[in-house]
């Protein structure tokens, strides 16, 4: 099982908005996918970077209205699920979404060995991470599964949530994965504290108190 800095993995998901150009992520790409809304981005070093929306406006207007994946619309409402190849169900738009990215990386045959996400990419995360069997955080996630309790693979997912982040509490009937760190800031900025910008201070000033490891899994 690998294992990963939270820190640079906060700084890489960051980066993920802006990968194909962003100078220290963009040489380390072996491959990028966008299609149909759903972005994705495969590093030299097996790690699967996914963007998501990195404000509440941006996932209130389009993620909690619909998601456009291959042309066709899927709605981010507490009453669309869909059953998973495990027989897990799952918020539909969040595993369309998801299957997207699976279906693309085993085209080319190699798994990766690490998936990192924020806000929907952290939905995909936590139901990519179990697919596959590996590691993965997620930043500012959304909740996609329908059911609660322990599942196969539920161990291999890091959620990190900040406390004053309502996406993480969306869709209100459904359910995170894996381990939830709930992240308390000394002080937030004006507004919900979605944006990467936000993880990454939270990310620093938790593991300097030492209420959050270093690495994941710790």
């Amino acid at each position: 099982m690998h294992r990963y800095p939270i820190a640079t993995a906060a700084q890489l998901a960051e980066s993920s908005y802006k990968a194909t150009t962003h100078p220290s992520v963009a040489p380390r790409i072996a491959r990028s996918f966008d299609k149909g809304d759903v972005q994705a981005h495969l590093l030299d070093n097996g790690v699967l970077l996914i963007p998501g929306s990195n404000s509440v406006m941006d996932y209130l207007k389009f993620n909690l209205r619909v998601i456009w994946i291959a042309g066709k619309r899927y709605s981010v409402r507490d009453n669309t699920t869909e059953k998973g190849a495990s027989g897990t169900i799952w918020h539909q738009g969040f595993l369309r979404h998801a299957k997207a990215i699976y279906d693309w990386v085993e085209e080319s045959g190699t798994k990766p060995t690490y998936v990192i996400g924020h806000s929907l990419g952290a939905a995909a995360t936590q139901i990519l991470s179990k697919s596959w069997g590996i590691a993965g955080i997620g930043f500012g996630a959304p909740r996609p599964r329908k059911a609660r309790g322990a599942i196969k693979n539920d161990e291999f997912c890091l959620c990190i949530n900040r406390d004053d982040d309502p996406v993480c509490r969306l869709p209100g009937s459904f359910n995170h994965m894996g381990t939830v760190h709930r992240a308390h800031a000394s002080r937030s900025s004006f507004g919900p504290d979605h944006n990467m910008r936000h993880y990454r201070a939270v990310v620093k000033e938790e593991q300097a108190k030492g209420t959050l490891a270093k690495n994941w899994p710790n």
